[in-house]
């Protein structure tokens, strides 16, 4: 596996790559990751859970970055690359580091085009060609929903895509124990969201006020990023300080007690792929309002929550006000139900079967040739 990112970094992508290689190794495979040494504290080499992580040169977090720690990455794919059965590429800047490997030693090649970057980057014609000639070279590509998957043939039109939604580990995510005490008996909003514009905190904050006239609630945010103080100014201008509670970035095994607190977890993102985060939160039973945009009306229905309009507060606070008004019966219904969906469609045993079988139709691609 080539990753840009992986624990301890904390994200969707880090929590999938890594989620993904132990259930292949439960199943009996050999996987090692190639990453970027993005954390400085983080080992050069380490084995993470079983799998063998090797880290490289990042200079940051940037477009540059990713391309800079994607070359710097091509000896040590190559090196690692003399006897494996299976390249698998996460992001479409990973391609770079397998493509060589794979071509040269024949190697069955596989990518997963992630993230929301990717969709933004599609609608430019210079990235569009950037694209195009990446997508090219994986035999089968991946995408975590139909939007994505899409974007990928309308680029490269000949190439072999299917989309796969991502999983969550249900034996870590279920319902468990809260970790956040209610303040005065008041209700518990939740984002799972970091920091960055794309995933719409600040219509959250603003829709706050809103709820507020009609339930008496607080809303949490678990996540890092660069627009920390300006949604902190935000929270003060619309005078709602008190009741917004900036968590910061959590280690993923201490979410599912984060997301047990919650009477509603939001999703209010502009742009997304697909979301382990509302995933995650359907594991525990919880009830997901989300944004009706990328991957989000794949995973979350009226079986299990709620959609509202991206970037609108008002729609976003009266579907929030909706399910905090429901009674508790109907909405442990819903999460119930969330939860069986995720554990028959999304567990992380049936994607890595699902990837096993994509593995293997990618070798005899290759044996054809």
């Amino acid at each position: 596996m080539h990753s840009i990112y992986f624990p301890p970094e904390v994200g969707g992508l880090e929590t999938h790559v890594a989620t993904l290689c132990k259930a292949l190794m439960k199943r009996g495979h050999d996987v090692t990751v190639v990453t970027s040494h993005s954390i400085k504290s983080a080992p050069k080499f380490e084995v993470y859970d079983g799998i063998k992580v090797h880290r490289v040169f990042c200079p940051k977090k940037s477009t540059l970055g990713w391309t800079v720690t994607s070359i710097a990455a091509i000896p040590k794919v190559y090196s690692l690359s003399k006897d494996i059965d299976i390249l698998h590429a996460h992001t479409f800047p990973s391609i770079v580091p397998c493509a060589p490997p794979a071509k040269l030693r024949k190697i069955p090649f596989v990518a997963t085009i992630h993230t929301s970057h990717f969709l933004r980057l599609a609608k430019k014609a210079f990235w569009r060609k950037v694209l195009k000639f990446l997508l090219k070279k994986p035999d089968i590509t991946l995408a975590p929903s139909k939007e994505i998957k899409d974007v990928c043939v309308d680029i490269a039109p000949n190439i072999q895509a299917y989309s796969l939604i991502n999983a969550v580990d249900i034996e870590r995510f279920k319902p468990t124990k809260p970790v956040i005490d209610k303040i005065n008996n008041e209700k518990i909003i939740i984002v799972p969201r970091r920091l960055f514009e794309k995933n719409g905190v600040e219509y959250a904050i603003r829709a706050l006020p809103l709820v507020r006239e009609k339930v008496s609630a607080h809303l949490y945010l678990i996540g890092d990023g660069p627009l920390r103080e300006k949604l902190i100014r935000l929270a003060n201008e619309l005078g709602i300080t008190d009741f917004v509670h900036f968590l910061g970035a959590k280690p993923n095994k201490e979410m599912p007690g984060y997301l047990s607190s919650a009477d509603v977890v939001v999703i209010p993102s502009l742009i997304e792929a697909t979301s382990v985060a509302a995933l995650e939160a359907m594991a525990c039973e919880r009830v997901v309002v989300a944004s009706n945009v990328g991957g989000l009306p794949e995973i979350v229905t009226e079986k299990t929550g709620k959609l509202a309009q991206p970037g609108d507060p008002a729609d976003l606070a009266k579907k929030i006000i909706e399910v905090l008004l429901m009674p508790d019966e109907l909405k442990a219904n819903l999460g119930k139900n969330a939860r069986k969906i995720v554990v028959k469609n999304w567990s992380t045993d049936s994607l890595a079967e699902q990837v096993e079988k994509i593995y293997l139709e990618a070798i005899e691609k290759v044996r054809n040739r």
